[in-house]
Parts: structure tokens; C-alpha cells; sequence
């Protein structure tokens, strides 16, 4: 197996690591955006609730209002019937005082059906109102915890990106654009290990002396799956370690299969 085979072992693991930190930073956004929705809805909820409300309370006066006419009317055919001379008169006067009678007592029946809704129209808005602070408790806390986390997710990822070039410092550059390319292509994977004969990545068979090839500490050759293109690398692939100096150990360049 190629010396440089370990590093891009260790490489693909960072590159990993790193594309999981990416891909949770760029979640936050879309968790603010509905956290933000549930805010919007819970403000719109108050002003639907209030609008009811207003609506119930504006007809509970209108009824308030036709019952106080009726009401007068009524004062007044019965101040009226005392001066009247004839019983025809009398009469109509007091058909006029039972149909405004009449007319007070539906009034009557309405407002108290308009007061009824009114006070369930109150009861959603101190709902309303109360999920309204929740969803703003909860956005001021999501975006706190939001805030937190991207702090320390960007440290991991500037730390992924620090050992990631310590790790491909000693690839040469052939094998890194190789890697590069495969990676691209495959959804950031360019490795795959090598398992009873069979190739990681796609299943396909890897013949027996490219298997040992693989497994060899002599070998400089890099070889790719015929099936899925990714590079190949052995189970028991030759330790990555470090030098004194922090850097990874040096390999020379090798041909690509």
C-alpha cells in the first residue's frame, strides 16, 4: 500500500468530521426561521383574537343601543295611553308597547349571547397572549442556545481544519488532487477499505494480489475499485503517526492505477 494511504485514511475522517460540523451550522438558520414562524403565527393569534373580541364587544353595544330605543319607545306609548280617548286607540297603543316589549326581550336575548361569546373571545386572548410570551421566551432562547452552539461548532471546525493540514501536508500532490476529485464526485468520500476481497464502497471484488499489494509496506502503488472508482486501502493499513515535530510522517509520490 502507498505510505501516503494513511493520511488520506486520517483525511477522510476529518473531512467528515468537518462536513457534520458544516451541515449542523448551516441547520441554525432554518431553526431560527421556525422558531421565528412560531412567533409570527402566535402574533397573529392575538390579533385574530382581539379582532374578535372588538367585533363581539361592538355588537353586545349595537344590541345595548336597539334594546335602550325600544326601551323608550315602549316609556312613551305608555305615557301615551293615559291622554288617548278612544279604546281603538287604546288598543293600538298598547299592540305598540307589547311588540316593543317584545323587541327589548329579544335585544335582551342577544346581548346576553354576545356576552357570552365576548368572554370566550377574552379567554383566547389571555390564551393568545400567553403562547405569544411563550413563542418570544422561546426564540430569545433559541437564539441563546443557537448562538452558543455555533460558537463552539466553528471552534471544532477551525480545529478540524487545522489538523487536516497537518495531515495532508506530506501528500504529494497528484494523490491530493486524486483525492479531491473522487471526493467531489462521491459525496466527500474518496475512501474505501478493502474486506474479504470485497471493496467497501460497492461490493465489488478486489482480486487477490491487489489485496495483498494493499497489504504490503513495500508497495507505492495507489488502486482505485473498478466498480465504484474509490481508492482502496487494506484493513490493517499501515499505522498514521506523527513526527517529533507535530507534522505527519513523509511519503513519496506515488502512481495512481
Amino acid at each position: 500500500m502507498h505510505p501516503a494511504i494513511p493520511h488520506l485514511i486520517e483525511l477522510q475522517r476529518v473531512d467528515h468530521q468537518a462536513a457534520l460540523l458544516r451541515d449542523e451550522l448551516e441547520s441554525f438558520p432554518k431553526r431560527l426561521r421556525d422558531a421565528e414562524s412560531k412567533l409570527t403565527g402566535a402574533r397573529s393569534e392575538v390579533v385574530a383574537a382581539k379582532d374578535g373580541l372588538a367585533k363581539m364587544n361592538s355588537e353586545r353595544k349595537k344590541y345595548e343601543f336597539e334594546g335602550q330605543e325600544w326601551k323608550d319607545r315602549a316609556r312613551k306609548y305608555r305615557d301615551q295611553s293615559g291622554a288617548v280617548k278612544t279604546n281603538d286607540a287604546y288598543r293600538a297603543l298598547q299592540h305598540e308597547i307589547a311588540n316593543a316589549e317584545a323587541e327589548i326581550a329579544k335585544s335582551e336575548d342577544r346581548q346576553l349571547e354576545v356576552m357570552m361569546k365576548a368572554e370566550d373571545a377574552e379567554r383566547r386572548v389571555k390564551i393568545a397572549d400567553s403562547q405569544l410570551k411563550e413563542a418570544e421566551q422561546s426564540l430569545a432562547a433559541e437564539k441563546k442556545t443557537i448562538e452558543a452552539q455555533a460558537t463552539e461548532l466553528k471552534k471544532k471546525l477551525e480545529a478540524a481544519t487545522a489538523e487536516r493540514e497537518k495531515i495532508i501536508a506530506p501528500v504529494p500532490e497528484d494523490l491530493r488532487d486524486l483525492y479531491a476529485r473522487i471526493a467531489k464526485r462521491r459525496g466527500g468520500t474518496a475512501m474505501a477499505a478493502v474486506r474479504d476481497e470485497q471493496c467497501r464502497g460497492c461490493g465489488l471484488r478486489v482480486l487477490p494480489h491487489i489485496v495483498q499489494e494493499l497489504r504490503s509496506e513495500t508497495s507505492e502503488e495507489v488502486y482505485r475499485c473498478e466498480g465504484c472508482g474509490l481508492i482502496l486501502y487494506a484493513l490493517e493499513p499501515i499505522p498514521y503517526t506523527k513526527a517529533a515535530d507535530g507534522s505527519a510522517n513523509a511519503s513519496s509520490p506515488a502512481s495512481t492505477n
